[in-house]
């Protein structure tokens, strides 16, 4: 385990390069307004907050708001949203549906972060909800943000059909449990201290990081009633496409950049004795495959007619972020 403490001044500004620039237009109340995604960033920061329990079973509502609305990019909600403002879906639809994903996003870091799997002390520059509360604390709050999410995603959505609702649900269920994140973390805690195949930390990573992301891409299609199968398609490879050039970025991040910046420890991975695409390939090349990957992905995009400028600002960012 790595312990360092952040500079949080530095660890604000470095969140803060990962704003938009680009707005686009979308349809909202019978008009046209415009919208980043920075806006969008804060529409998820304010969903969380209204929505999250909050005084409930102290300190369990606590912990589970201190850990989801402990600040961080909302990558994978504004994967939610990007994808289906791209479909025409009224914006009002995917707030529940984006919030769901930060939940499972939450709860997995919470776990993550147990003496019993990383064992780490730091995150997005605060305490690890194990040090801020305890051990049965964070798991239970982690236990009741998975629980959340299916409870947010079941939630009557008008304009949603009940067919697709299903199809969500499964779907998420599927891409965070044996099939996705938590089998990509057995790998992971199975390869400690052990040299793996590329393909073998390719499939870890596609499972344990790019299944969430896959997923917040095809929640948001489905929200749509003119997403088609082909578009359905091209959206499921675009998020696959990110979904492991994110994690390429996150190896050659923990090798080259300070704590202060990451807002986590620097150098677990090498700390824990994981293999990383940096050690199969060296800095230099994964960062050469990780921008082919959002090459191909912004390349998919060019199939879809619908508006995909917040995706494709998306895409890019994955490679350009600092933390």
């Amino acid at each position: 385990m790595v312990n360092c403490a952040p500079n949080h001044s530095k660890l604000n500004q470095n969140n803060r390069r990962f704003k938009s620039q680009i707005k686009v237009a979308i349809s909202q109340s019978n008009s046209s307004v415009s919208i980043s995604l920075e806006d969008l960033r804060h529409r998820t920061e304010a969903a969380l907050e209204k929505l999250l329990p909050k005084d409930l079973h102290e300190p369990l509502s606590e912990a589970m708001r201190y850990s989801t609305l402990n600040g961080g990019k909302r990558l994978r909600a504004l994967l939610v949203y990007a994808s289906g403002i791209a479909f025409n879906v009224p914006i009002k639809k995917l707030d529940s549906v984006a919030c769901a994903v930060e939940c499972i996003h939450a709860y997995s870091l919470i776990h993550d972060d147990l003496p019993a799997m990383d064992d780490d002390h730091l995150r997005r520059g605060k305490p690890t909800a194990h040090i801020q509360y305890n051990e049965a604390t964070a798991i239970l709050s982690g236990d009741a943000l998975q629980a959340f999410a299916f409870e947010l995603l079941s939630h009557k959505n008008s304009g949603i059909t009940p067919v697709n609702q299903l199809k969500m649900i499964n779907l998420l269920a599927h891409s965070c449990g044996v099939f996705g994140m938590v089998g990509g973390q057995m790998l992971d805690i199975n390869a400690t201290n052990i040299d793996i195949s590329l393909a073998e930390l390719e499939k870890m990573h596609r499972l344990k990081t790019g299944a969430l992301i896959k997923v917040s891409t095809m929640l948001g299609a489905l929200c749509s009633q003119t997403c088609n199968i082909n578009d359905f398609k091209i959206i499921k490879e675009y998020g696959k496409k990110i979904g492991l050039a994110f994690q390429i970025v996150d190896d050659i991040l923990d090798e080259t950049t300070d704590t202060d910046t990451l807002g986590k420890p620097s150098g677990a991975d090498k700390a824990l004795g994981k293999s990383t695409y940096i050690s199969h390939l060296g800095i230099d090349n994964a960062r050469i495959e990780a921008q082919k990957l959002v090459n191909d992905a912004l390349q998919l995009l060019e199939q879809l007619s619908d508006n995909t400028a917040l995706l494709k600002e998306l895409a890019e960012l994955v490679v350009k972020r600092v933390n």
